[in-house]
């Protein structure tokens, strides 16, 4: 890892533990800079701002999900294992962040804030994401609409948006329901998805499809 990487990475890990000792809105950037032991200029010079620490935050985890799941889900061939593991695996690396979970979404639920999942800056993070669930169809047995194929990775990010929403506010022990919520749901949404090459259930599919491409949009609606 490049000098300039570790640097990165120590200021993000030491910023998220002082949060949770200070609380959020109590630690400081100069407090982030002593306790890492880099200038403040230097912090500065990585995330200008204790928002744009989160947005590193969300970048680390984004590149430590993708390793781990890509090594996780090697070989396997069932759709609905693969995207099982992805999340699972996601489950796994922030575990240990869960408790900035309500304030990381505080951030990220302003839909004009950068920490936005849909805003321009996180979009480094966004596009690894998307990637990994092409990676979940391309290397399967999935069957699907072949005018499905090109969507469903956007469309899988969108449902692992609602499992990471779940996630948040799940206060059970090792948060259990979330996970419970990914083994009941993957074999729905892989079943949805096999039928989806159905002749007589194309139109719905196609229709869903491109209802939620258009809301999707960034543009505003006239």
């Amino acid at each position: 890892m490049a000098k300039s990487e570790e640097t990165r990475s120590l200021i993000v890990a030491t910023a998220l533990r002082l949060f949770a000792e200070n609380g959020y809105d109590r630690t400081t950037m100069r407090a982030i800079a002593a306790e890492a032991g880099v200038s403040v200029g230097n912090a500065y010079y990585y995330f200008a701002s204790k928002d744009q620490l989160i947005q590193g935050f969300y970048d680390e985890i984004a590149k430590a999900h993708l390793t781990s799941a890509r090594q996780a889900i090697e070989g396997e061939r069932d759709f609905s294992a693969r995207l099982k593991t992805v999340l699972l695996t996601w489950l796994d690396v922030a575990e240990p962040y869960h408790r900035f979970g309500t304030q990381f979404f505080v951030n990220a639920a302003d839909p004009d804030s950068p920490l936005s999942p849909f805003s321009e800056e996180s979009s480094p993070a966004r596009d690894a994401s998307v990637g990994l669930m092409r990676d979940v169809i391309a290397d399967s047995d999935v069957k699907l609409d072949p005018d499905l194929r090109d969507d469903l990775p956007d469309l899988l990010w969108l449902y692992q948006m609602g499992v990471v929403l779940f996630w948040v506010h799940d206060r059970s022990a090792g948060q259990k329901r979330s996970r419970i919520l990914v083994e009941r749901t993957v074999p729905l949404i892989a079943r949805l998805v096999g039928l989806s090459r159905l002749r007589v259930l194309r139109p719905v599919s196609r229709e869903i499809v491109s209802l939620i491409r258009d809301l999707s949009k960034r543009d505003d609606l006239a």
